[in-house]
C-alpha cells in the first residue's frame, strides 16, 4: 500500500507545514510520494532530500533581503519573492539544497501548476534537482499579481493552487491509498471569491481560462474541503490542519512570526505524532517488513 503526502500552499502560512514535516522527518517518518501546491511545493521538497530545518533556516535568516522578498524585487524583476535568488541563486550558494539526496532518494514528488492558457492544473513528476526543477517549484509559487508568468518548455505556469488546492484525488489515482494532508486553514473554513478578481482580470485579460480558474477558484476549494473531510472520514487520509486560524499574513520580514507558525506546525505534529505512526507507519518498520 503507498503512502502519501499533501501539501497545501498558502504562502508564508506554508510554514506551518514545514514545521509538520520537519518532525516527520526528525522521527523517521517517510512516505512513497508527496505532491506540494505553492508553498507547499517550495518547503517540501526539502523533505525528499532529506533537509529538516533548511525551510525556516533560510526564510528567517534572508527575511529582510531585498532580493529574497520585497517590493523592491517585484518593480526590478516582475517577482515578489525573486526568481532567480530564492530559486537558484540561493539554494546553490547561501543555504545548499542537498541534490545528490534529492535525486538518489525514490521517493516521488511532485508539484502542481496551473497552466495560464487553459486554466487546467500540471502535475510535474520532480525526480532530478536541476535548474529546470527548480523553475517548476517556482511556478507552483508564483502567485497572479505578484508574480510574471513561468515559461517552461512553451507552457505558461502560475500558481497550481488556483486550479487544484488540495491535490488529494490527484494522489489517489496515481496509486497513494492512504494520504497524510496537511493543509493551512483550521477546520470549518470556507473560502469566499477572491477580492482581487478585478485587477487580475486586467492583468491577465489575455488568458479567459486563467481569470475563469481564478473566478470560481472558491468554489474548487470548498468542494476539495467537502472531499478531504470524506476521506478522513473512511480513514482513506489523516489530515492536520491548524487548531486556529494563522495570524501570518501572505508575505511577512517578521521572522518572530514565522518561527511561531512553523512552531504550530511542529507542535501539532508533535501532538498527534502516535496517530501518524500508526496511519502511515515509520520508514524503518515498511522497509523491515
Amino acid at each position: 500500500m503507498k503512502t502519501g503526502l499533501v501539501l497545501e500552499g498558502g504562502a508564508m502560512r506554508g510554514l506551518f507545514s514545514a514545521g509538520v514535516i520537519d518532525v516527520l522527518m526528525e522521527q523517521g517518518i517517510e512516505f512513497d510520494g508527496i505532491v506540494g501546491v505553492s508553498a507547499g511545493a517550495a518547503f517540501g521538497c526539502n523533505m525528499k532530500s532529506r533537509q529538516a530545518g533548511r525551510a525556516i533556516r533560510y526564510n528567517t535568516k534572508y527575511a529582510d533581503d531585498w532580493r529574497y522578498c520585497s517590493l523592491r524585487s517585484l518593480v526590478t524583476t516582475g517577482d515578489i519573492f525573486g526568481g532567480e535568488f530564492c530559486y537558484h541563486y540561493m539554494p546553490k550558494h547561501l543555504d545548499i539544497f542537498d541534490e545528490e539526496t534529492f535525486n538518489n532518494n525514490p521517493q516521488e514528488f511532485y508539484a502542481v501548476c496551473t497552466d495560464v492558457e487553459t486554466g487546467e492544473p500540471v502535475y510535474k513528476r520532480l525526480m532530478e534537482a536541476n535548474d529546470e526543477c527548480y523553475e517548476w517549484i517556482r511556478a507552483s509559487a508564483s502567485m497572479p499579481l505578484a508574480s510574471k508568468i513561468v515559461e517552461i518548455r512553451g507552457q505558461k505556469l502560475l500558481d497550481g493552487g488556483i486550479s487544484d488546492s488540495i491535490p488529494l484525488k490527484f494522489m489517489q489515482q496515481q496509486g497513494y491509498e492512504r494520504c497524510l494532508v496537511v493543509t493551512t486553514q483550521p477546520a470549518g473554513y470556507v473560502k469566499k471569491k477572491n477580492r482581487l478578481l478585478p485587477l487580475i482580470r486586467m492583468a491577465l485579460h489575455r488568458y479567459p481560462h486563467f481569470i475563469e480558474a481564478m473566478a470560481t477558484r472558491h468554489n474548487m476549494y470548498n468542494a476539495q474541503l467537502a472531499y478531504v473531510a470524506e476521506q478522513e472520514r473512511t480513514g482513506n487520509a489523516l489530515v492536520l490542519r491548524p487548531e486556529a486560524p494563522l495570524t501570518i499574513g501572505h508575505i511577512t520580514h517578521d521572522a518572530d512570526k514565522m518561527r511561531q507558525t512553523y512552531n504550530i506546525g511542529r507542535a501539532l505534529a508533535e501532538k498527534h505524532l502516535e496517530e501518524i505512526r500508526g496511519f502511515v507507519g515509520s520508514w524503518e518498520l515498511r522497509v523491515e517488513s
